[in-house]
């Protein structure tokens, strides 16, 4: 009998042929009206919205009640706040390393140098206004719970549902029951993220084809310096900082841990949402990574809010890039600001939709760089958010591994089996009856 097919090697080769059916349209087809509107925005966008909407479906559940079953199974609110002011000082660490390796890499390679000037006069880009640092240490607390749940507001259903659990704990024997069924209903939405994981592969093909059918490959090729250097940085960060922080803080393998990530990885390109791969990130680093739902419940979903790397990294080189197009000398305090000015966005801007372009023109404009020049680098985005995202549940992955070790709530055996936690199939209740 030949051996299946792992779901991270059907995940890869979906993706790989989307990529390919994606181009092709997007080279031979693209004024094709028939291929647009019933392949490109009909199937490929249908197929790709369901998957994405399932994977929405999951995250405001599953966060809840593992968030839940993890702080009722810690039990202590002050080991709680030590794990929280673990990983807050260690994202912030990740996010300095990554813009300064973005800097550090832009300013030796150069891009932007010798730009076309006449793209900059035609490109226009009108930036968001960020929210006021108060409104946003405000809304950390909702006023309608509900609400907060409804619109999928993580920081406010991360800070109501701390509240909950602190609660259920205070009240002693009687708030048992309560954290049983968290429990048991976590264990359900662990089950329901398996299920869904099935129709990922297909649901990644039609994600990848209708973005290359739209971008296609082209896009990249007047942006090359730019593109070229963040993701080079991108992948540096995410097998080198990141690896050694592992290595050194976690005392892990670190290829044992890019291992398990892959799929997980390759969720985040496809979706390019960090909160969307929460389940995914969540059922990895408990289930393959064996960190234990104490501390994976709270780091993972809270690293998915507030961890900036990827979005750092973007902002590094763009300044960089935008700098030499416009031939203005930033100098060494110029770039402090810069890094200073990326690690505190990330906790200012923390839950804000399209925080990173909001992150960038407050970048430009506290160095002195013109905000229009954003509209420059909008071509290739959407592509460069896809590998973001990648690398930014890759941080969350890794911060809460090294959390986890810290307080030796990890199990060894689990990380270091490859097989520790497959998704090859789901048994469906009463299968067994139609076997002869």
């Amino acid at each position: 009998m030949s051996k299946k097919m792992s779901m991270t090697t059907k995940i890869m080769v979906y993706m790989g042929f989307g990529l390919m059916v994606g181009s092709l349209i997007n080279a031979f087809a693209s004024d094709i009206t028939f291929v647009q509107d019933y392949l490109v925005n009909g199937l490929f966008h249908v197929i790709g919205a369901l998957f994405i909407n399932a994977l929405k479906m999951l995250v405001v559940p599953l966060v809840t009640f593992s968030l839940i079953c993890g702080i009722c199974g810690i039990g202590d609110v002050g080991v709680l706040g030590r794990v929280g002011i673990k990983a807050f000082l260690l994202f912030m660490l990740t996010t300095a390393l990554a813009i300064t390796l973005a800097i550090s890499v832009s300013v030796m390679i150069g891009p932007g140098e010798g730009f076309d000037m006449t793209q900059v006069a035609a490109s226009t880009f009108v930036a968001q206004p960020a929210p006021p640092l108060t409104q946003v240490f405000i809304d950390l607390i909702p006023s309608n719970p509900v609400a907060a749940y409804a619109e999928g507001n993580m920081l406010q259903i991360i800070f109501f549902t701390i509240l909950f659990a602190v609660c259920v704990l205070m009240i002693g024997e009687r708030g048992k029951p309560i954290a049983e069924g968290a429990a048991r209903l976590n264990e359900v939405m662990m089950q329901v993220v398996n299920v869904v994981m099935l129709a990922a592969p297909i649901g990644i093909f039609a994600l990848i084809a209708k973005t290359f059918s739209e971008q296609g490959l082209g896009m990249i090729l007047p942006m090359m310096s730019y593109f070229a250097v963040v993701a080079t940085v991108l992948l540096l960060h995410a097998t080198g900082t990141l690896m050694i922080l592992l290595k050194v803080l976690g005392r892990v393998n670190p290829m044992t841990f890019l291992k398990k990530m892959r799929s997980v990885q390759l969720f985040a390109f496809s979706t390019s949402s960090s909160n969307a791969t929460i389940p995914i990130t969540l059922r990895t680093a408990e289930k393959r990574l064996g960190v234990d739902n104490s501390t994976a419940s709270f780091v993972v979903p809270f690293g998915a809010t507030i961890n900036m790397d990827g979005t750092a990294i973007m902002q590094g080189v763009a300044t960089v890039f935008i700098a030499n197009v416009y031939g203005i000398d930033l100098g060494l305090t110029g770039y402090l600001t810069v890094i200073g000015m990326a690690v505190l966005a990330s906790i200012g801007t923390a839950g804000v939709p399209g925080v990173g372009l909001i992150m960038l023109a407050m970048v430009f404009h506290q160095v002195g760089l013109p905000i229009e020049g954003i509209a420059l680098i909008m071509g290739v985005d959407r592509l460069l958010d896809m590998m973001r995202t990648a690398v930014n549940v890759t941080g969350d992955a890794a911060i809460t591994t090294i959390v986890a070790r810290s307080e030796d709530k990890i199990s060894m055996e689990t990380f270091n089996d490859p097989t520790a936690g497959h998704v090859e199939e789901v048994h469906l209740p009463h299968s067994s009856s139609s076997k002869a």
